[in-house]
């Protein structure tokens, strides 16, 4: 009996202790479980950062390898790519040496000649020599024929104005204006007067006023630069026929105006041509056609 009273004295407070501990369990439950909760989130957060960690770690590792493999390569072409630039480079200054070297060649042999320049220029040099020569021979020709052609003019105004003078002529009761008794001999205008003979006043014309006066007429001919020229010998035929009274002189032209004589002398005057006009302006370049047409040839004989 005092066991069965044990044993129900302690199911009774085995009931009261199982109601106790699951009404106790029941208000710890919802604390308990949020404890829990948040005891597996940080193991998880902390598991997930180390995992996210150790991720990034390996992203580093393959992202740094990735980089320098893909850095290597651009470098090997930027290599590549320079050294083709350079190699380029060195063929093209080559090539420029060498297109250089054959164009120079090229054109002192068969363009720009130096021994056919040097020819044409030692030819064009004794050509100026010669028409220098030609030319100095042609400046003293001239300069003899104006002597001559001055001096015919001093001449003939000399025996006009000795006509015209006649009547100063010394005679044997009255000594002349030119023969003065002080001079131990006479002037030569005295000897002149002396020569030319008196002849009596006739009408001239216009060429034969202007044959006395030294110049030419509007009508005279042309003057061929020779010692024995036409205008000399008219002078000579006008000035050695009786001398005549000299013309009524008209009224000058006012102003800067020259002698008809001089103007129609240089109207009529043949111009001398220079060195420039004489010779061809495209002579040097139809020299070196020439010189290429004969020397470059094919090996077919073709041009």
């Amino acid at each position: 009996m005092a066991e069965l009273l044990k044993i129900k004295s302690e199911v009774e407070e085995f009931k009261k202790e199982y109601f106790y501990r699951n009404s106790q369990a029941e208000e710890n439950r919802q604390r308990e479980y949020q404890a829990a909760n948040r005891i597996q989130s940080w193991f998880r957060a902390c598991k997930v950062r180390a995992y996210l960690s150790h991720l990034h770690k390996k992203a580093i590792i393959i992202q740094r390898i990735w980089r320098g493999f893909t850095a290597r390569a651009r470098f090997r072409q930027m290599v590549k790519a320079a050294y083709f630039i350079m190699k380029m480079n060195f063929y093209e200054e080559m090539a420029i040496r060498i297109q250089r070297r054959w164009r120079g060649f090229f054109v002192r042999k068969y363009i720009h000649n130096y021994y056919a320049r040097k020819s044409y220029l030692e030819g064009l040099s004794r050509k100026n020599e010669l028409v220098r020569m030609e030319l100095a021979e042609l400046e003293l020709l001239q300069k003899r024929e104006r002597d001559c052609v001055e001096m015919v003019k001093e001449q003939t105004a000399k025996v006009y104005q000795a006509h015209r003078l006649h009547h100063l002529l010394s005679t044997k009761q009255c000594p002349g204006v030119f023969n003065s008794p002080f001079r131990p001999a006479p002037h030569e205008m005295e000897l002149l007067l002396r020569q030319v003979k008196y002849q009596a006043p006739a009408r001239l014309d216009s060429r034969g006023r202007a044959c006395l006066m030294g110049m030419l007429g509007p009508t005279a001919p042309s003057f061929p630069r020779t010692l024995g020229s036409q205008w000399i010998k008219t002078t000579g035929t006008c000035c050695s026929s009786k001398p005549i009274l000299p013309p009524i002189s008209s009224k000058k032209q006012q102003g800067l105006f020259r002698e008809p004589g001089e103007v129609w002398e240089q109207r009529m005057l043949c111009p001398d041509l220079t060195l420039r006009l004489q010779t061809s302006y495209t002579h040097l370049e139809e020299a070196q056609n020439q010189l290429r047409h004969k020397y470059i040839r094919l090996p077919t004989g073709k041009l």
